[in-house]
């Protein structure tokens, strides 16, 4: 089929020119971009397009994820002891570190259970009459704590704590050198009963920090000779990881 005589001479000119040719190419991209754009936002009238703004309900379908996290954590303890009957009684802190495994399983919107397996180290100092003495306990800590996400990014944590002691290490020291040293090591026989509050910061969607405080519910027993029978509290803070 033979072509008009004025599209001949259209496309005649067009290819003499091949740098008419670029610029009319680089046009015709712009303007289906900005055409497209433009559709998204602008009906045929030029009028802004209504936004559609989902309901309450379903946003909460939007940000409610039912997907069961695991993850890690690790992070500092600053520990000592309280007695268990004197208000007035404490011993000084010593640093310890935490670390495990981690839980998040949704059971209804903004709230869910977040168990976890633990290795922690608790203890105290203690200032006497024949010098120092420090107490060093390792213990791995079972939380079974309740998780209230009270803003998107802050969640609230309380619950129950099972704590099994594995070993402690008793130092003694004049404070020059140390006199004696203690080790003992339990088979899980010595079990404590906890309560845990705290807070956690979601950095990021895999991200988060928290601080808790966590106190023994049954006193423990003391050595009879330096410290009366007493409770573990800790402040812990620490970085967690989810890994899905």
């Amino acid at each position: 089929m033979n072509k008009p005589f004025t599209e001949v001479l259209f496309y005649g000119i067009i290819y003499k020119n091949s740098y008419l040719m670029k610029k009319l190419h680089l046009l015709a991209i712009f303007l289906l971009f900005a055409g497209s754009v433009s559709a998204q936002y602008y009906d045929p009238y030029g009028r802004p397009k209504p936004r559609h703004r989902p309901g309450r309900g379903q946003q909460h379908k939007q940000q409610y994820n039912d997907q069961v996290h695991i993850g890690l954590e690790a992070g500092l303890n600053v520990a000592n002891t309280v007695d268990a009957y004197n208000s007035y009684y404490s011993t000084g802190t010593i640093a310890g570190f935490n670390a495990g495994i981690t839980f998040d399983v949704p059971i209804v919107y903004n709230f869910s259970f977040a168990p976890e397996v633990l290795y922690s180290q608790k203890g105290y100092f203690a200032q006497t009459n024949d010098g120092n003495f420090t107490q060093r306990t390792n213990f791995i800590d079972v939380p079974l704590l309740a998780k209230f996400k009270l803003v998107p990014g802050f969640n609230f944590l309380i619950g129950p704590q099972v704590s099994f002691l594995t070993s402690t290490t008793n130092t003694y020291d004049n404070g020059f050198i140390i006199t004696s040293q203690d080790h003992y090591n339990y088979s899980g026989d010595k079990t404590f009963i906890d309560g845990v509050i705290g807070v956690s910061f979601d950095i990021t969607p895999y991200f988060d920090l928290h601080a808790r405080y966590t106190i023994d519910l049954n006193q423990a027993r003391g050595d009879g000779i330096y410290v009366p029978d007493y409770r573990n509290q800790v402040f812990q803070f620490g970085l967690g990881f989810k890994l899905n």
